[in-house]
């Protein structure tokens, strides 16, 4: 692999309720800022360039692990279905008639099968079928 067995034991001795991605990039920094002290990297630009390279890769890699974190949504299917008959729950109380009794200004009573409704509920259930 691209550790050390002596690297492997310290990494694994380490204890963390998360993922441990990050440790190895710890590491490569303070090797990063240890080889331009000594003199093996130029100049400041091209360390700085270094770490911001691996600064991006340890984004992307959190960035994978929070896909992991989070748990996966349910099937396609089961989502839709899910959208739909929540769809309908609110067509049934957004679509009903106001009450006669608080005698609304311009609003009469309007009793009516929501025809069109039932036509949609069935479209759409049928569809989830197919």
């Amino acid at each position: 692999g691209l550790m050390t067995p002596e690297e492997h034991k310290k990494f694994e001795s380490l204890n963390s309720p998360h993922n441990k991605f990050w440790i190895p990039c710890v590491w490569f920094s303070n090797l990063a800022v240890k080889a331009r002290n000594e003199g093996r990297i130029r100049d400041s630009v091209l360390l700085q360039g270094i770490l911001n390279e691996l600064n991006t890769l340890r984004s992307q890699c959190g960035r994978l692990y929070g896909y992991d974190w989070i748990s996966v949504p349910l099937v396609y299917t089961q989502v839709v279905t899910v959208a739909v008959y929540s769809f309908f729950l609110a067509c049934l109380i957004g679509r009903q008639f106001l009450d006669p009794e608080k005698a609304y200004p311009g609003h009469e009573l309007d009793l009516f099968v929501p025809v069109f409704t039932f036509l949609q509920f069935f479209f759409y259930a049928g569809w989830l079928k197919v």
